[in-house]
Protein backbone atom coordinates (compact mmCIF):
# COMPACT_ATOMS: atom_id res chain seq x y z
CA UNK A 1 0.00 0.00 0.00
CA UNK A 2 1.48 3.55 -1.41
CA UNK A 3 1.29 6.34 1.40
CA UNK A 4 3.59 8.87 2.85
CA UNK A 5 3.53 10.52 5.94
CA UNK A 6 3.65 14.38 6.49
CA UNK A 7 3.72 16.94 9.10
CA UNK A 8 1.97 19.07 6.99
CA UNK A 9 -1.18 20.93 9.59
CA UNK A 10 -2.95 21.95 6.84
CA UNK A 11 -3.43 18.47 5.46
CA UNK A 12 -4.93 17.33 8.63
CA UNK A 13 -8.29 15.50 8.27
CA UNK A 14 -9.50 16.82 11.86
CA UNK A 15 -13.23 15.80 11.39
CA UNK A 16 -12.03 11.78 11.01
CA UNK A 17 -9.41 12.49 13.69
CA UNK A 18 -11.85 13.49 16.34
CA UNK A 19 -14.05 11.14 14.93
CA UNK A 20 -11.67 7.80 15.52
CA UNK A 21 -10.43 9.49 18.80
CA UNK A 22 -13.85 10.45 20.62
CA UNK A 23 -15.46 7.06 19.06
CA UNK A 24 -13.15 4.10 18.30
CA UNK A 25 -9.93 4.66 20.79
CA UNK A 26 -9.87 3.44 24.28
CA UNK A 27 -7.51 6.44 25.59
CA UNK A 28 -9.33 9.25 24.28
CA UNK A 29 -13.16 8.47 24.23
CA UNK A 30 -15.37 11.34 24.37
CA UNK A 31 -12.68 14.06 23.69
CA UNK A 32 -14.19 17.37 22.63
CA UNK A 33 -13.54 18.47 19.28
CA UNK A 34 -11.96 21.66 21.17
CA UNK A 35 -9.81 20.14 23.14
CA UNK A 36 -9.00 18.25 20.26
CA UNK A 37 -8.06 21.00 18.50
CA UNK A 38 -6.14 22.80 21.14
CA UNK A 39 -3.86 19.88 21.84
CA UNK A 40 -3.44 19.36 17.39
CA UNK A 41 -2.39 23.05 17.78
CA UNK A 42 0.39 22.29 20.84
CA UNK A 43 1.81 19.48 19.12
CA UNK A 44 4.00 18.28 15.87
CA UNK A 45 1.07 16.02 14.00
CA UNK A 46 2.13 13.36 11.86
CA UNK A 47 -0.69 12.68 9.11
CA UNK A 48 -0.65 9.31 7.13
CA UNK A 49 -2.11 9.31 3.63
CA UNK A 50 -2.77 7.28 1.04
CA UNK A 51 -0.25 8.33 -1.98
CA UNK A 52 -3.19 7.58 -4.57
CA UNK A 53 -5.84 9.91 -3.30
CA UNK A 54 -4.41 11.98 -0.50
CA UNK A 55 -6.73 10.63 2.08
CA UNK A 56 -5.75 10.53 5.80
CA UNK A 57 -5.65 7.34 6.98
CA UNK A 58 -3.48 7.55 10.07
CA UNK A 59 -1.89 10.06 12.43
CA UNK A 60 -0.06 10.36 16.04
CA UNK A 61 0.86 13.66 17.54
CA UNK A 62 4.45 14.40 19.78
CA UNK A 63 4.40 16.83 22.62
CA UNK A 64 8.03 18.13 23.09
CA UNK A 65 9.78 20.97 24.01
CA UNK A 66 11.94 20.02 20.85
CA UNK A 67 15.80 20.25 22.87
CA UNK A 68 15.49 17.11 25.77
CA UNK A 69 12.42 15.22 25.50
CA UNK A 70 9.21 13.70 23.26
CA UNK A 71 5.91 12.36 24.04
CA UNK A 72 4.36 10.23 21.46
CA UNK A 73 0.04 10.54 21.73
CA UNK A 74 -2.75 9.18 19.88
CA UNK A 75 -1.14 6.71 17.51
CA UNK A 76 -3.73 5.17 15.07
CA UNK A 77 -4.09 3.74 11.55
CA UNK A 78 -7.56 3.20 10.68
CA UNK A 79 -8.82 -0.51 11.17
CA UNK A 80 -9.60 -1.17 7.20
CA UNK A 81 -6.03 -0.29 6.47
CA UNK A 82 -3.95 -2.39 9.20
CA UNK A 83 -1.75 -4.69 8.03
CA UNK A 84 0.19 -2.91 5.75
CA UNK A 85 3.09 -1.26 7.96
CA UNK A 86 1.14 1.74 7.64
CA UNK A 87 1.92 2.06 11.61
CA UNK A 88 5.72 1.50 11.29
CA UNK A 89 6.52 3.64 8.79
CA UNK A 90 4.29 6.67 10.55
CA UNK A 91 7.08 5.59 13.86
CA UNK A 92 10.15 5.62 11.82
CA UNK A 93 9.01 9.37 10.29
CA UNK A 94 8.11 10.57 13.88
CA UNK A 95 11.71 8.99 15.19
CA UNK A 96 13.47 10.25 12.03
CA UNK A 97 11.83 13.67 12.32
CA UNK A 98 14.50 16.66 11.86
CA UNK A 99 13.76 18.86 15.04
CA UNK A 100 12.94 15.87 17.29
CA UNK A 101 16.96 14.21 17.10
CA UNK A 102 18.93 14.47 19.90
CA UNK A 103 16.71 14.20 22.34
CA UNK A 104 17.41 12.71 25.75
CA UNK A 105 13.99 10.84 26.60
CA UNK A 106 11.40 9.70 24.57
CA UNK A 107 7.98 8.07 26.61
CA UNK A 108 4.65 6.77 25.33
CA UNK A 109 1.90 4.71 27.17
CA UNK A 110 0.15 1.40 25.30
CA UNK A 111 -2.51 -0.72 26.47
CA UNK A 112 -1.67 -3.12 23.68
CA UNK A 113 0.90 -1.94 20.93
CA UNK A 114 3.68 -3.27 23.06
CA UNK A 115 5.27 -5.67 19.60
CA UNK A 116 5.12 -2.34 17.53
CA UNK A 117 7.28 0.42 20.15
CA UNK A 118 9.61 -2.23 21.20
CA UNK A 119 11.07 -2.70 17.49
CA UNK A 120 11.72 1.21 17.66
CA UNK A 121 13.85 0.28 20.87
CA UNK A 122 11.20 1.43 23.46
CA UNK A 123 11.18 -0.41 26.56
CA UNK A 124 9.14 -0.96 29.73
CA UNK A 125 9.63 1.58 32.58
CA UNK A 126 13.13 1.06 34.16
CA UNK A 127 12.26 2.76 36.99
CA UNK A 128 8.47 2.71 37.78
CA UNK A 129 8.69 3.48 41.18
CA UNK A 130 10.02 6.97 39.64
CA UNK A 131 7.24 7.60 37.35
CA UNK A 132 4.03 9.77 39.34
CA UNK A 133 1.19 11.22 37.35
CA UNK A 134 -2.09 13.09 37.70
CA UNK A 135 -5.37 11.92 36.27
CA UNK A 136 -7.60 14.82 35.83
CA UNK A 137 -7.90 18.38 36.80
CA UNK A 138 -5.91 19.44 38.89
CA UNK A 139 -7.70 20.57 42.37
CA UNK A 140 -6.48 23.36 44.37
Amino acid sequence: MECYVSCDSAKLNIEMIHDYLANRSYWRTGVGIEKLKKALANSICFGVYLTSTNEQVGFTRVVSDKATFAYISDLFILEEYRGHGLSKKLMKAVLEQEELQSLQRWSLITKDAHTLYSQFGFNTIANPDRFMEIIGPVSK
